[in-house]
């Protein structure tokens, strides 16, 4: 790892596609590309896998409604914090940036270590994992699907997406916008068939709401989690302002058109869900989408894992985009080593920072118990989370002047940094193993930190293996170059 920023990674407001000899990332996304990007990242997996460990933590039609109801407005919170800080600090690396500037290098390191360690990597399994599931499903109708077979397809998709991402980043939005409406017309079609078959049927699921709701605090604090991770994403818009046209403009309104949108189509979906199944068959079923067109569509059933499929293809696809480029600004900030940071000239893509990532996305896929992947994230993602919405208030005591185009009222960060503090500390004892872990990795980074980048003295033969790595790295990229006579690699 770097122990110190080199110039040619400096942070600039401003990044154009070229400066001299400099190669920077292209501002070629629109409002429209960022709203994709937003309800890509939302609309993946989440809401076809976590009602299920929503409703096992719940226990009720009643409690359940009401987690993703609140789930949606807290999500919505945090977004309105990332529009003020995306706005007042417009350079790429989301959560990354904004605990650099406000707290310092370490915090901004640890979510990084997390992030590459925890969350992303697994994000992308879970997706993986869900698109494998549901392509598998209809072979398998009668019983559990092979989990060898669910690992090797979820791999071959991560590693497909990371091939198109490292392709052209304006196909991968392409892509990317026709994923987003087919992910749109399949829940449109769960609320509209949960709609028909209520109609049909009658309310009687929804006569007793409450009954069998669970009381524990830190049961519902796991429930909130399942949920959480479906509305996942809402963030993640702001890794890539360097690559937004009109960030000032574009970032607040595609988090002001996205939000409400998927709250109040999640909300449906799950009164669609429950308007079909009991809570027993939501709890016991591993293929939501594919139980409910069972029950609500006939013959047309296949469509549903179909476009399920789909849906966590789309969504695999811009959180592997997205997710890059924190890497790429991790590495330039000198966090990580050098080659991370490097851009391929003619595709304007953080290529190695792709690579790595599908590496550690691979070793995600020693298990597939999706719920622990999701509970495991969920909690070390909610923590940084947390601090990135309280260096809003830091940074308004101490840096009062600096420019806000965006600026909420105090009670938003507030309201949302005391809520995230229940829930994080609520589910210590409900999952401690799922905690114990992500506190026990986070913890090693620090150790790590000193020693990688504050240590500035190692040993020779220390500087010289990482120097060995990177210029083997270097020339691999440059063999390729050589034979079209260009360069390639910075």
């Amino acid at each position: 790892m770097n122990t110190a920023t080199p110039e040619n990674a400096k942070i600039t407001d401003s990044i154009p596609e070229e400066t001299g000899d400099r190669v920077r990332l292209k501002k070629q996304l629109g409002l429209l590309e960022g709203v994709a990007i937003i309800l890509g990242i939302i609309f993946g997996s989440g809401i076809f896998i976590s009602p299920t460990g929503v409703m096992i933590h719940a226990g009720s039609v009643g409690v359940s409604l009401t987690v993703w109801i609140m789930c949606g407005m807290l999500s919505m919170i945090g977004a309105l914090c990332y529009a003020e800080l995306g706005t007042s600090i417009p350079r790429s690396g989301g959560d990354y940036t904004y605990l650099f500037e406000g707290f310092g290098p370490l915090p901004a390191f640890l979510y990084l270590w997390d992030a590459m360690l925890v969350f992303v990597p697994t994000t992308n399994a879970i997706m993986g994992l869900t698109f494998a599931n549901y392509v598998i499903k209809p072979f398998f109708p009668e019983c559990d699907n092979p989990e060898q077979a669910v690992r090797l397809l979820a791999a071959a998709v991560i590693c497909f997406i990371t091939f198109i991402n490292c392709w052209n980043v304006k196909a991968t939005t392409k892509v990317q916008n026709v994923f987003m409406f087919t992910k749109i017309s399949a829940l449109v079609l769960i609320i509209v068939c949960g709609g028909v078959y209520m109609y049909s049927n009658g309310f009687s699921k929804f006569m007793n709401p409450w009954q069998g709701s669970v009381t524990d605090p830190g049961r519902l604090a796991v429930s909130v989690y399942s949920g959480i991770y479906s509305y996942s994403g809402w963030n993640y818009l702001n890794f890539m302002t360097e690559e937004l046209k009109n960030p000032y403009v574009n970032l607040p309104r595609a988090i002001y058109i996205s939000m409400p949108l998927v709250t109040i189509i999640y909300v449906l979906a799950n009164v669609a869900y429950l308007a079909v199944l009991t809570p027993h068959d939501m709890e016991t079923t591993k293929a939501i989408a594919v139980t409910f067109g069972h029950f609500a569509m006939g013959s047309f059933e296949w469509i549903m894992p179909l476009m399920v499929a789909l849906s966590a293809f789309g969504g695999l696809c811009v959180h592997i985009m997205t997710s890059s480029r924190m890497c790429f600004v991790g590495a330039r900030y000198g966090h990580f080593p050098t080659f991370l940071s490097y851009i391929n000239v003619e595709r304007y893509t953080p290529t190695p920072s792709l690579v790595f990532l599908n590496i550690l996305s691979l070793l995600m896929l020693f298990t597939s118990d999706v719920e622990m992947l999701i509970t495991y994230s969920s909690i070390v993602e909610a923590f940084f989370t947390m601090l990135s919405v309280s260096s809003v208030l830091w940074n308004r005591w101490k840096r009062p002047n600096i420019n806000r185009p965006i600026k909420v009222s105090l009670w938003i960060p507030i309201t949302y940094v005391i809520l995230s503090l229940f829930l994080i500390v609520l589910p210590c004892y409900v999952k401690p193993f799922e905690v114990g872990m992500g506190v026990g990795i986070t913890v090693l980074g620090i150790p790590v930190y000193y020693l990688c980048v504050v240590w500035k003295t190692k040993p020779v033969w220390f500087q010289n293996s990482l120097k060995h790595v990177t210029f083997t790295i270097q020339k691999l990229f440059v063999s390729a170059k050589e034979e079209k006579s260009e360069d390639i690699w910075e």
